[in-house]
């Protein structure tokens, strides 16, 4: 690609340039003034029934890492009392990954009762999981938990798809998975976007499911 010899042709590149910066930073903005003062730790999160985590991968089966870090808090949750039932949505498109049974096995195993899980197992993306949750599972308030980088997103797509959310930021150290995380929210606030003003249905969206009416029923604690 050759640079514009002309004054001229330079100045119209570095307009365009700016306008395409400006095109693509106004999404993220969007993200952060509809999550507003929505987000915060597990200690600033209110009293909500639900708590919904959004899956982040598996390693041989189990949960990377990043997502073990959102059950952790998930867990948190759980035992301050703030929330009675926790929600795992995640990707099980195909038999050999299950993201909600492997979430699923590790906070039962970090003391969250079986009976307090919901799966849902068609969470294939955030506006999907959001949707779901709505629609799906009946959720109107939740706490979602996810890492910094995408809370935001997180809580912007759940509030448009008409659940009031609250998120609690998972602190990660600045590793070059965050930083790549970082960079993915800057182009998948795009997507974002378009989801929240076309509201698609999500990939797959199935009759109502009574679990997290169920679980909050149960006596369990």
């Amino acid at each position: 690609m050759r640079l514009p010899r002309t004054r001229r042709g330079r100045r119209r590149l570095v307009q365009g340039t700016v306008a395409v910066c400006v095109l693509a930073l106004v999404p993220a903005t969007w993200m952060r003034l509809e999550s507003g003062d929505r987000v915060g730790t597990v200690a600033d999160a209110p009293a909500r029934e639900v708590a919904v985590v959004f899956g982040a991968g598996l390693w041989e089966g189990r949960p990377t890492p990043y997502l073990a870090h959102r059950l952790d808090a998930a867990a948190e949750l759980y035992r301050a009392g703030k929330v009675r039932v926790v929600l795992v949505t995640g990707d099980n498109s195909r038999a050999e990954y299950d993201e909600p049974d492997a979430m699923r096995t590790y906070l039962t195993g970090h003391g969250v009762p079986d009976e307090r899980i919901v799966s849902d197992y068609a969470g294939f993306d955030s506006w999907d999981s959001c949707v779901r949750a709505k629609k799906i599972f009946g959720v109107d308030r939740a706490v979602l938990v996810s890492q910094g980088f995408h809370i935001h997103r997180a809580v912007a797509l759940c509030r448009s798809a008409g659940i009031d959310a609250y998120g609690v930021g998972v602190d990660e150290r600045r590793d070059a998975t965050w930083y790549y995380g970082g960079a993915r929210e800057l182009a998948a606030s795009g997507k974002a976007a378009l989801d929240a003003l076309l509201r698609p249905d999500p990939h797959f969206l199935g009759p109502e499911e009574p679990g997290v009416a169920e679980a909050l029923a149960s006596g369990v604690r």
